[in-house]
């Protein structure tokens, strides 16, 4: 999809994703992206004819670079553990260089009950993927001994899921990056069984 964007369609895309890591789906309008990107609201419509349209796309293209992400994960270190550890030490990087200090997926979370159904398909899609992409590492680590579960790889995964969206929400109240990465460091710690 990416590649079907103009270069302003794109510039609009990244825009807004950025603003829905700040604020969520009802933190920006039309008119703060026109100022980022220079151009009149008419114009964002001309590319995305509604915010839902425009939101539903950020989240597509999210979804897909973040399986994109993990599967390159999975091919290049192929050891459950250290693609835990590289999937936090990715959001570390980004918060503490403030790329990105918020999943958007889990911003629009919390307003699930307030956003458009098309967009909150698409981010219960990224659960469920983030979800996947966990669970079956968090099982190979298991089979392995890396990886103590105390409970169904699915339930780890949606708890690890859980801290590391916690650690964000954590981080940003905290105004303090690397209480992300102790957070984090801390829910690897607990899965790992002791020497």
């Amino acid at each position: 999809m990416q590649s079907e964007l103009s270069p302003k369609a794109t510039e609009i895309v990244s825009h807004a994703r950025a603003l829905l890591a700040a604020g969520g789906y009802n933190g920006f309008s039309y008119a703060d992206i026109a100022e980022r990107v220079a151009i009149s609201k008419a114009s964002i419509h001309h590319h995305f004819p509604s915010k839902a349209e425009l939101v539903r796309t950020v989240v597509v293209l999210y979804r897909a670079e973040a399986r994109d992400g993990l599967a390159l994960l999975d091919r290049q270190l192929a050891d459950p553990l250290r693609e835990l550890q590289a999937y936090v030490d990715y959001w570390s990087a980004c918060i503490a260089g403030g790329t990105s200090s918020f999943c958007i997926c889990a911003m629009l979370a919390a307003e699930l009950p307030l956003i458009p159904p098309e967009i909150a398909t698409e981010v219960r899609g990224h659960f469920e993927d983030l979800t996947g992409w966990l669970a079956l590492t968090l099982e190979k680590g298991a089979a392995q001994g890396q990886l103590l579960l105390q409970g169904s790889p699915e339930d780890e995964a949606k708890a690890f899921m859980s801290a590391v969206h916690g650690a964000m929400l954590a981080a940003r109240g905290f105004g303090d990056a690397n209480t992300f990465a102790a957070l984090a460091k801390l829910q690897i710690a607990r899965l790992t069984p002791a020497n």
